[in-house]
This record gives structure tokens, sequence and C-alpha cells, in this order.
């Protein structure tokens, strides 16, 4: 009996052994927090790289990669400026998630609201505080001083020149040292690294090998032209000689001191700065793969968000222009190009964002909460194809030379830009069909089609342009634009 009972109390043992070795391995693993690559290059109008215009000739293939693996947005706008240098407000609406006038004052803009201590509600912060390792690396100047100080790492330079040590493959290096760190030190916490180029911003001194291939040259002569070259560019097809009317801002650097174009709109000019800026671009492109191939080796990459944007469009040509001052299609909408886990790959979406959107969508996509001086939207459902768009309309401004300055609104195919600058000189209307027009053509252009020019002196569209007036003055009522345009109630 003693040996029988031994001998069932065994068999309970192992099987209640083997029980709990199975409940064990069925438990599931603690899902690991998602990494973030957070890719922003400085002045890249959407329409050079192949992913918005198949037309264009830059090649890009790891952008072009990701954007087949990830979701592309059609609608991703900078909110606008009040400084010339439109990128100091951009870099500060990515970082704190707020509109463009509710930012820190900044030279001779001046916030009566002005927000203390926002610099601790930026994203360097938040992700610190939510258990992140942070590190960056981007240009100096023209950004948000306080909100770069808070990644844990920073690199920062401008690298603007055509070696591995003066252009983009510097941010590239600091990036692969951060990940290789992590290697040796058996790092699993999350990251969150902001890789920042200082290209395809002038002066675009590209590789010599890739200017070759682009048929540019650094041409620093003003009294000469740059050679023409069959393997530069093409113009694009809203390029023009001149603007007609003056942009409104007296002394411009970018429309006046740009070293290779100055204030030459000639053809040769501006086909071989598209050379430089595309050869910079495809820099670019080669760096992010090579931050992109160690991640891979790592088996990072599955479990990265990459988001790819700009801080701004550039025009280089179009319209006659060759700065970022301007409310047109190339400069005020950007590159936005999101891949990660659970994006859904080779999708397009409307979208209907700023760049303000980023901070408040990264946090949604970490699980961390965002914070309460945020005024923007997360994009995530839009990602998660739960929403095409999050926002009908869209307000752009440019207030960086004479008050009040260009102000835009858009609403589906249609979208109004209006000028009112020294002191009241320059008083322009222009009214587009997005959809009949997406170049913004203007009768400067000479197109055939009635509505490929601007529609705001046609009777026939006076109800829709009347409409588009009183929209862009809720806008800017609703954004607290401190100013108001001749044609406005005051």
């Amino acid at each position: 009996m003693k040996i029988a009972y031994k001998g069932i109390l065994f068999t309970l043992i192992i099987v209640l052994s083997l029980s709990s070795y199975k409940s064990e391995e069925r438990k599931p693993e603690p899902k690991k927090r998602p990494n973030f690559l957070f890719v922003l290059v400085d002045d890249q109008s959407p329409f050079d790289l192949q992913v918005y215009d198949p037309k264009s000739i830059l090649e890009t293939p790891v952008i072009s990669k990701l954007a087949a693996e990830g979701t592309v947005i059609e609608s991703a706008r900078h909110m606008g400026s009040w400084s010339g240098a439109v990128c100091t407000p951009s870099r500060h609406m990515i970082m704190s998630g707020r509109s463009v006038w509710h930012l820190p004052s900044r030279g001779e803009f001046k916030n009566p609201n002005n927000p203390v201590g926002l610099e601790k509600q930026t994203i360097g912060a938040v992700f610190n505080q939510a258990g992140y390792k942070t590190m960056r690396t981007c240009k100096k100047g023209n950004s948000y001083p306080a909100a770069n100080e808070q990644f844990t790492v920073v690199h920062d330079a401008t690298k603007r020149g055509g070696t591995e040590e003066t252009g983009s493959a510097w941010h590239a290096k600091q990036v692969l040292e951060y990940l290789g760190d992590r290697e040796k030190e058996q790092d699993d916490n999350p990251f969150f690294i902001y890789f920042g180029f200082s290209h395809p911003h002038d002066i675009r001194d590209g590789t010599p090998e890739l200017l070759e291939k682009y048929g540019a040259v650094n041409h620093t002569d003003k009294n000469s032209l740059p050679p023409a070259n069959d393997k530069q560019p093409p113009l694009q097809e809203n390029y023009l000689e001149a603007h007609p009317f003056f942009h409104g801002h007296p002394e411009l650097r970018d429309e006046e001191r740009v070293s290779g174009v100055w204030k030459n709109r000639d053809e040769q000019t501006i086909r071989n700065e598209l050379g430089r800026e595309y050869a910079c671009s495809e820099n670019i492109d080669i760096q992010l793969g090579k931050v992109l191939n160690k991640l891979e080796a790592m088996g990072e990459l599955d479990n990265t968000y990459i988001i790819y944007t700009s801080d701004h469009g550039m025009s280089i040509g179009r319209h006659g222009l060759t700065g970022k001052q301007n409310l047109y299609e190339h400069t005020w909408r950007v590159p936005m190009i999101i891949k990660g886990p659970g994006v859904p790959s080779g999708k397009r979406a409307e979208g209907n964002i700023y760049l303000m959107d980023i901070l408040p969508t990264l946090c949604d996509l970490a699980g961390i909460e965002t914070p309460t001086t945020v005024e923007a939207k997360s994009f995530k459902p839009v990602l998660e194809g739960k929403k095409e768009t999050v926002r009908e309309v869209m307000y752009g401004v440019y207030s960086g030379g004479t008050k009040p300055g260009m102000r835009s609104v858009k609403k589906g195919d249609w979208k109004l830009i209006k000028y009112d600058m020294m002191d009241g000189a320059v008083r322009e209307t222009q009214l587009f069909n997005l959809t009949e027009n997406p170049n913004e053509y203007l009768k400067e252009h000479q197109k055939e089609g009635e509505m490929e020019t601007n529609l705001a002196d046609n009777p026939r569209y006076a109800n829709k342009l009347a409409e588009m007036e009183a929209l862009l003055l809720a806008e800017m009522e609703s954004h607290d634009d401190p100013y108001r345009l001749w044609n406005q109630v005051k």
C-alpha cells in the first residue's frame, strides 16, 4: 500500500510540474516598447522626391522604399512663419506641438502670453520622462535651443559641405556611433533619435560625384553664369523668370543673396541650383540608408517608427522665386513618410496635418501621455486607416517681411492666398482649384485650361472667393493672428 501511494504521489508531482511548465511556456512575453527615428531635413520641397513627383530625376531609393513600406501623407504642411528664417518657428512647432502665434517670443516676434518653461514639455523632455534614451544630431541655429538641450545626447553642428566631415555623412556618423555604443553596452531601453540634416539648405555644396551626376557646379562668380549641362534637372513646370509682383520682403536673403543664385532666375542658374539641391538630397538618402542598415543588423528596424519630413518646402525657380518665404504648394507643403509597427505599407492618405501634429502623434504611438501644453492633433487615426484627415481646413501665414504679409487657407480642392505688403503697395489675391491646377499656374504661365490660372478675378467663382475669404478670416481669428488684411473687418 505504501509503495502504491508513493507511486501515485510521484505521478501527481510530475503532472503538476509539467502543467506548471506549460503554463509558463504559454505566458506571453511583455511587449517591447517601440523605438523612434525622426528624420528632419532642411529646406526640401516634397516635389523634389519621386514619391510626390514621379517625373523628378532625383534618385532617392531609400526614401522611395520607405514610402513603399510605409504610409505617405499627401497634405502635410508647416503652419507658417513670423520670421524670414522660416525654419525657426517651424522647428518650435515640431518640438512643442503649438501653433505659430502661440510659440515662445523670439527676435521681433513677441507673444503677449509667452509660455514659460515650455521646453520641459517638448519632444526630448517628454521621451526622457517616459524612460526613453534620447539622442539628437542636427544643424545649429535657427531652431529651438532650449528644447534641443533636453535630449540626453546632443551632437549638433551645421554641416553643409561636400565631404564626409563637412556634409551629411557627419550627422549619420553621430547616429551610427550612438547605436554602436548601445550595442556595446547591451542597452535594451527604447530609444528616440532625432536625426537632423543641415542639407539640402544652401550653401548646397554636394559631394563631387553627385554634383557630376546632376551636371552641377558650386558656382561662386557673380559676374558669370554656371555652365549649362544636359544632366541638370529640367525646369519645374511652374517655373517663371520672375514673380509677377514683389514678394514683400525687402533685401530678403533667400531671394537676393544666396551664393550661386543671387537675383538670377535664368534657366542656367536655376537648373544648376536644382542640380546642387538634388546632389545634396541624394546624399541624405545614402546616409539614411546607412542608419537603416545598422538598425536592421541590430534587429531593431522592425520595432522602430521612422518618420521622414522637412521643416518646410523650397522654391528654386518655381513661380520665379528661390526661397521658402511664400505659401505656394511647393513651399507650404512638406514631405511626410511614416513606417513602423502597425503602419500600413504602400498607403497614401490626405492627412491634412501640420508639422506641429508630430509631437502628439509620437506620444500616441509610444503610449505616452501628451503634454497639456500641446495644441495640435495626433494623426495616428490616419495611420490606422480610421480617418482620412484630422482637420478640414488648413491655415498658412508668412509675416516675416512687411506686415501683415501673406495668408492662405485651403479647404477641399480650393485654396486662397492673399498678399498685403509694402504699406499697402502690394495687395493681391489668388484663388486656385488644386485638383484642376495643382501647379498653381498663373496667367504668366500661359496655360490654355480655363481653371489653370488664378481665378480670383473670374466672376464665375465670385461666390467661392467670398466663401474662402470668410474662411480665412475665421482661421486667422481662431489662431490668434494679430493682424488683419486690407479687406477684413478690423
